[in-house]
């Protein structure tokens, strides 16, 4: 009993314990995500998001390899440059250049009126730091494809708000990806 007591409590320790990677020059894959996942706030201020993003990249070097904007959450790939760990102040940056543009409507709790903060994102986000060149096509797809996969589309050339239109045009995508059965096996350990 006590050796299952000691055990939950380093679990709850260790889960607690935010532990970033910071290797400099990384690719990371990023999620994050409203606070209401109920919520299409993204979606129906698309022109803000977009906003948020070129205020972003304005003030921060990062090459972006991808992004899918869904209505509750995003999913966004980025290169830093090789000086540079920087993307947790990337993600802060988007998220407050957006929740500066939307109008203060949502509930706020004590907790965040005391930090300063809004009600719309969740306080962590997901990083994944892309380990090689079948990680980095992982990653790729499973961005891509998660709009199909959520059940917004049936095919992820569909979806607008993505890279993967302009990465068909690049030629680093074929014409008919995510027409093919084939396609839609693509499949990571975790998910939001």
């Amino acid at each position: 009993l006590l050796l299952c007591l000691v055990l939950s409590q380093l679990s709850c320790f260790l889960s607690c314990t935010e532990i970033r990677d910071k290797t400099q020059g990384g690719c990371y894959f990023l999620t994050f995500n409203l606070l209401d996942r109920k919520s299409s706030l993204l979606l129906i201020h698309i022109d803000k998001f977009r906003d948020a993003y070129a205020k972003t990249i304005q003030h921060h070097q990062f090459k972006l390899d991808a992004m899918v904007v869904l209505p509750d959450h995003v999913h966004i790939m980025i290169t830093l440059p090789p000086n540079s760990d920087n993307y947790a102040v990337i993600v802060a940056s988007i998220k407050s250049q957006f929740s500066r543009q939307i109008t203060k409507t949502e509930a706020i709790t004590p907790s965040r009126q005391a930090k300063r903060e809004r009600g719309i994102w969740q306080r962590r986000f997901w990083e994944h730091r892309i380990r090689d060149d079948a990680d980095y096509r992982q990653h790729m797809d499973y961005i891509h494809h998660n709009p199909v996969k959520h059940g917004y589309v049936t095919n992820p050339q569909n979806w607008q708000y993505s890279t993967l239109h302009k990465l068909i045009k690049k030629g680093v995508y074929p014409s008919d990806w995510g027409t093919d059965e084939n396609d839609k096996n693509i499949n990571i350990r975790y998910d939001v």
